[in-house]
């Protein structure tokens, strides 16, 4: 889990960690420098249960080294994001787990809810009904460079299958780049036909927020680090640019 200035949010996007049905995880927390209340937050937490770690960068590292910290010191067999302001719904974990036994995968996905960014719900009984955005629930590398349907708060790999794997140099779309390098591989992500986990949408100052700018980087990834030829690549651009605006909707 990155942080930065986090400190109205971070105790329900952990809280949420805590309501999972399956208890035996660790969240590793990296503070990228917060200006704000947000590392006292967590600290408060930790000292009450030690599945909670606290970790913080030298100066503002941004989202992308923060998690990879967090996933250096992750010792679990299995690694899934969270951000400070998201939220995952209390099954979330049992259910992908017991996608990956019944096939076999290393990578399992599931749908998710969109609500605004002041929206206050409780995820220990949120129960989604609108907003929700879903995706295959058999995804290859092919299906994955004509567009990234994976919700990465609800993303989640074996280590022991697939080592663990870091976030690229990239200021945005490190996730998709991340995914993309595995599934090239011949790792299929399974996905759960359930929204169980809740994406703050439209974020003061948040990335993704920003789609031009993230649509940039799609495209360095399909022509710079997929090495897609230049038909390829547009094709794949085209089904981004779609896809995003239909998620936008909801």
């Amino acid at each position: 889990m990155p942080m930065h200035n986090a400190a109205r949010t971070v105790g329900l996007s952990i809280a949420s960690i805590q309501a999972q049905t399956f208890p035996d995880w660790e969240v590793v927390v990296v503070n990228d420098s917060s200006t704000d209340d947000s590392s006292a937050v967590v600290g408060t937490l930790a000292t009450k249960d030690p599945r909670i770690i606290l970790l913080n960068n030298t100066g503002e590292r941004g989202a992308a080294h923060a998690r990879n910290v967090a996933i250096e010191h992750a010792r679990g067999r299995y690694i899934a994001f969270l951000d400070a302001d998201d939220m995952w719904l209390p099954t979330k974990l049992d259910q992908q787990l017991l996608r990956l036994r019944t096939t076999g995968g290393a990578i399992c996905h599931t749908w998710y809810a969109k609500i605004d960014a002041e929206t206050k719900v409780d995820p220990t009984t949120f129960t989604p009904r609108t907003r929700i955005v879903t995706s295959p629930l058999h995804l290859t590398y092919q299906h994955m460079l004509r567009q990234d349907y994976v919700g990465f708060l609800t993303a989640l790999y074996d280590v022991e299958k697939v080592g663990k794997r870091f976030f690229p140099p990239l200021k945005r779309r490190q996730d998709y780049a991340m995914l993309l390098e595995i599934m090239r591989e011949g790792h299929d992500s399974f996905g759960v036909g359930a929204p169980l986990a809740v994406y703050r949408a439209a974020r003061s100052g948040s990335l993704s927020s920003n789609k031009f700018k993230a649509a940039r980087y799609n495209w360095h990834i399909y022509r710079h680090v997929e090495n897609l030829p230049l038909p390829q690549a547009a094709i794949a651009f085209g089904n981004y640019a779609l896809r995003s605006g239909l998620k936008y909707l909801i």
